[in-house]
């Protein structure tokens, strides 16, 4: 290959040096694949000298419980969960349940996060030691106590629903949380067509401050042709009944006490990442933006803060994939993840080895998901030509 002007040749002790790394590694995933089938037939023998099968056929069967939140997948779309449904429909209704406190916890605690990395290193003393303080003292609690306090000692002390705060159309209180849901109408050729002028308006080649000033001009010319073509938009205010609200959108105790366990925890380790990643940047930066005049806000935001989301994303990958997993936590509170669904379908069908490796398959390509999307973010970022 070129390298300065020359080509370098492939010698045969190079050749053999790769080759030799080749075989080395072949040979540790074959003994590991060795490893872990001799280790599942010993299970299997086990199993079956005591008489019982090893099947995953329990997942079609019956679930014989009730799930409290969740939509199950049907053939015909999404339904509330029915003790008649299947044991695999009661296991997609706690993965959607850990995704949906997953993909919010993750949003959220990347803000959060970022907020108090930047908090650490402000001017303000007040700001700096509070977020010093927050930071510190979540770090050095267990996260299951910070969950059992959040229900606890936070959700579950809010008044009953009838005594529920009310306003602006929300309903907070200890059976949950109630916002007006939006609703649109239109038909599906308006939909077809409004997606069709999107995608064809955003596909305009145009610079940063063009592009802007043309999607806020897309926002008002949608908005006014959604209007003439049919659409409606409202929404469905919440109300209070005898013994439950109905209407709008519900947010259960359980739910918001695991989501904003995990989102405080974990925001306050990507607080410290940032925060380090902001030290670890030459003073130079700082001080050539001081000397043109910029204000802090715009240093942090112009170039400080984009040179960090450059190092920093890998040990966010880190910090997400440990919130997935965390949500199983749930299962302290009687939030119905991923796991805690899992336990109850074992309990039912004796089905304990293969239901945990159903539930660690699960969570793996997760896990692997999430890599993987922290990765590709990470790769679009990158500066190229740069290690």
């Amino acid at each position: 290959m070129p390298a300065g002007g020359r080509e370098i040749s492939v010698t045969p002790q190079l050749r053999w040096r790769r080759l030799r790394r080749s075989l080395s590694q072949a040979i540790v995933l074959g003994a590991a694949l060795l490893a872990l089938i001799g280790l599942g037939l010993l299970v299997r023998q086990g199993f079956a000298e005591r008489g019982v099968s090893f099947s995953f056929d329990f997942l079609t069967k019956r679930a014989g419980f009730e799930i409290s939140e969740g939509f199950a997948p049907t053939a015909s779309g999404f339904a509330p969960f029915t003790s008649d449904m299947s044991n695999w429909q009661a296991l997609a209704i706690g993965l959607f349940n850990t995704l949906k406190v997953a993909i919010v916890a993750i949003a959220l605690a990347t803000m959060i996060g970022v907020a108090l990395g930047v908090s650490r290193l402000s001017g303000n003393w007040v700001v700096r030691n509070l977020a010093f303080w927050l930071t510190e003292f979540v770090r050095n609690t267990p996260l299951l106590i910070q969950l059992t306090f959040w229900y606890v000692a936070v959700v579950l002390q809010l008044p009953g629903l009838r005594d529920a705060a009310q306003f602006w159309g929300m309903i907070i209180s200890q059976q949950g949380f109630w916002f007006p849901r939006p609703l649109v109408t239109g038909g599906a050729a308006d939909w077809l067509a409004l997606a069709a002028l999107v995608a064809a308006v955003l596909a305009i080649p145009a610079g940063p401050v063009l592009r802007r000033r043309a999607l806020a001009g897309l926002a008002v010319f949608l908005l006014a042709l959604a209007l003439a073509l049919g659409f409606r938009v409202g929404l469905e205010m919440p109300e209070v009944g005898r013994f439950r609200a109905s209407g709008g959108i519900v947010i259960s105790p359980e739910y918001t006490a695991l989501l904003v366990a995990l989102t405080v925890n974990t925001a306050a380790y990507l607080g410290e990442i940032v925060r380090g990643a902001i030290e670890a940047l030459p003073k130079g930066q700082w001080e050539a933006a001081d000397s043109i005049g910029l204000s802090r806000r715009y240093v942090l935001g112009d170039v400080v803060l984009p040179q960090v989301f450059r190092v920093v994303l890998p040990a966010f990958g880190n910090q997400y994939i440990s919130l997935a997993k965390n949500t199983s936590l749930g299962i302290a509170i009687g939030f119905p993840d991923l796991f805690n669904v899992y336990g109850t379908v074992a309990n039912q069908t004796g089905r304990t080895l293969e239901g945990i490796l159903v539930a660690m398959a699960i969570y793996l390509l997760l896990s692997w998901l999430i890599s993987l999307l922290v990765n590709l973010a990470n790769r679009r970022l990158k500066i190229p030509g740069v290690r």
